[in-house]
């Protein structure tokens, strides 16, 4: 071999280089299943809207509506606690934009009207279609919906440990039993989760720690508020007598192998507050105003949302 062949060859681009060439560039097309899944569920929650407002939803509101200005505002201080924290949580988390706000309401709104895991698979769509904020959002949604439930749990055995001393007497034999097993099978839920953490959980231990925190902070910050709006509307019963069945409240709906939760809740209220009509009206129009926010909710960040989509085919049917 020639030193002019060598020379040839070291200027003239390799056979693989010279493929490599011709290669253009793949362009990523963003997937559109998570889009197509929020709008599904969309889809899902107008659809549970509307089985609830068939359900005669609204009739509470024709109650006598509380005259104190206080409740509606704790109540709405109430309602929006949850959105608000997990906005907290995920802006850290991911450091999503103030849009995140409309879509954490409406997750909050598919898991009241359907089934629980409905809401945080709406918003881990909502992520994945705005893939440039976030890198793996499943494990961070999966582990703030498991530590949400875990908080939820552990309110229960803690207050499951202050009420039912207290309140054992005005509670059925048959009935204590049902919630002294449904609480022990609560433990053992807890103590699995938290033995198989390393396992079941994603994130780190510091953020997990700080996501508990403040998943605690919310169930406080909401419960007290609507104890609180409660004894607004009927002053005539304390604060703390009002905390009390709002306790009661919280234990009775986190607890498996209780039948007719709403009655045993209702009679239990009864039992502690009195005011049989007054207090059934309450929490009436109570459930009514929750069901009305949901209404609100949809209307204004599920227009928002449309409204994004209507975009986005503008823009493709403009690129075409």
């Amino acid at each position: 071999m020639t030193a002019g062949t060598i020379g040839n060859d070291a200027g003239r681009p390799s056979t693989d280089e010279a493929h490599l060439s011709t290669l253009e560039p793949i362009r990523r097309r963003r997937s559109r299943w998570p889009r197509v899944l929020a709008t599904v569920l969309t889809g899902v929650m107008l659809i549970g809207l509307a089985q609830e407002l068939l359900d005669h939803g609204l009739r509470g509101l024709t109650n006598r509506l509380p005259r104190s200005g206080w409740f509606y505002l704790l109540f709405l201080l109430s309602y929006f606690t949850t959105p608000v924290v997990d906005f907290i949580i995920f802006r850290r988390l991911w450091r999503v934009p103030a849009s995140a706000f409309g879509a954490l309401n409406l997750k909050r709104v598919a898991n009241d009207l359907l089934i629980g895991v409905t809401g945080d698979a709406y918003f881990y769509a909502w992520a994945r279609a705005r893939l440039k904020m976030v890198t793996a959002p499943f494990g961070a949604v999966k582990d703030v919906s498991l530590l949400s439930g875990l908080a939820g749990n552990t309110a229960a055995i803690l207050l499951g440990a202050v009420a039912l001393p207290l309140g054992y007497k005005l509670i059925d034999p048959p009935v204590l039993r049902a919630m002294l097993w449904s609480l022990g099978l609560t433990g053992v839920v807890v103590g699995a989760l938290l033995f198989l953490s390393p396992i079941v959980f994603s994130l780190a231990r510091r953020q997990l720690w700080w996501i508990y925190r403040w998943t605690m902070y919310r169930i406080a910050i909401s419960s007290v508020a609507l104890a609180v709006a409660w004894h607004f509307a009927m002053p005539s019963a304390s604060v703390w007598m009002w905390v009390f069945l709002m306790a009661g409240r919280q234990l009775v709906s986190r607890l498996p192998f209780l039948p007719n939760k709403d009655l045993l809740f209702a009679n239990f209220a009864i039992l502690v507050i009195g005011h049989d009509r007054a207090l059934s009206e309450l929490m009436a129009f109570t459930a009514a105003s929750t069901l009305l926010m949901h209404i609100v909710v949809i209307g204004v960040f599920g227009a928002g949302y449309v409204w994004e989509r209507v975009k986005g085919w503008r823009r493709s049917g403009e690129a075409r």
